[in-house]
């Protein structure tokens, strides 16, 4: 048995109860239950749809996501999250760049990096490259000022925390970042890289080795082998190139307004839900979400 569901942007609940009757009927789907009113709702279905990606494209144009799911085991015991652009809302490394006085060039790479057409450790190491001479302080600056996070987020770990998950943020970003980040949102452990100083400043160099998309593969793998449980207990979430290994791997893997290259790879794409919408594919109804 699988489970559809369909949700939308939670700014602007509009999801039509008729949307989802038509749906239901045409698929010979169960009893609709709505998760949140005009927000989110789900039935259960016999046998996947032959026309899903069809369908899928359709209700995009009307600004809903679409996703069907194995019914058993939706609500998973381990949260693996990238940072930049899934749990924040920007990209670190281009708003440190910014102080730095090379924001373009910074921001360009590391759009490519994330879309897959640069090699990510060439890619870090330029970016971090122009950094060089940047004072330290400057992070905390960035971090109070320029860093805000996605919204749900605080939402989804509190939630799926309440419920006995372990949450773990990793990121091919750094350190000086997802450990502040980790620490807001309540995550369990954190992985980066490290950005190298010396006397205060920036060296323009990074710790090695370089996590990249390999080393989310392995924080899956190492965590998930000292909880005692399967990669399919886990949801991984992330919106970039180096996220894919860990998308495929784990047993949920959500593309969250992933980059189009991304986004193409994936099977779970929500484009217009925030990261509650991780919740609601887990089955949990918004009665249920814990406010931290």
């Amino acid at each position: 048995m699988f489970v559809c569901t369909l949700l939308c942007d939670p700014a602007t609940p509009s999801l039509d109860p008729a949307l989802v009757e038509s749906l239901r009927n045409a698929w010979g789907g169960g009893d609709a239950q709505w998760l949140a009113p005009d927000e989110a709702a789900a039935f259960t279905v016999q046998t996947l749809p032959d026309n899903q990606w069809d369908v899928w494209a359709d209700v995009q144009d009307l600004g809903v996501d679409l996703v069907i799911l194995p019914f058993e085991g939706r609500r998973k015991r381990m949260l693996l999250a990238d940072m930049d652009s899934t749990m924040s809302q920007q990209e670190c490394s281009d708003e440190l760049a910014d102080g730095a006085g090379g924001g373009d060039r910074v921001k360009d790479i590391t759009a490519r990096a994330r879309n897959g057409e640069l090699d990510f450790e060439a890619a870090i190491r330029e970016r971090v490259g122009l950094l060089k001479g940047l004072p330290e302080a400057v992070i905390a600056q960035v971090l109070e000022t320029r860093i805000s996070l996605m919204p749900g987020g605080p939402v989804l770990l509190a939630t799926m925390k309440a419920h006995g998950a372990y949450a773990a943020l990793v990121s091919g970003g750094f350190t000086a970042f997802t450990a502040a980040v980790a620490a807001r949102l309540g995550f369990d452990e954190n992985r980066a890289n490290t950005l190298l100083v010396q006397d205060g400043v920036l060296t323009g160099e990074v710790g090695t080795p370089i996590l990249g998309q390999q080393a989310k593969v392995d924080a899956l793998g190492d965590i998930t082998e000292t909880l005692g449980i399967g990669p399919d207990a886990v949801l991984a979430v992330g919106d970039g190139a180096n996220d894919l290994g860990m998308l495929h791997r784990a047993g949920l893997g959500v593309a969250l307004h992933a980059k189009p290259a991304v986004a193409a790879q994936c099977d779970v794409r929500v484009n217009f839900g925030d990261l509650t919408a991780l919740l609601f594919l887990q089955g949990y109804a918004r009665s249920e979400f814990v406010t931290p």
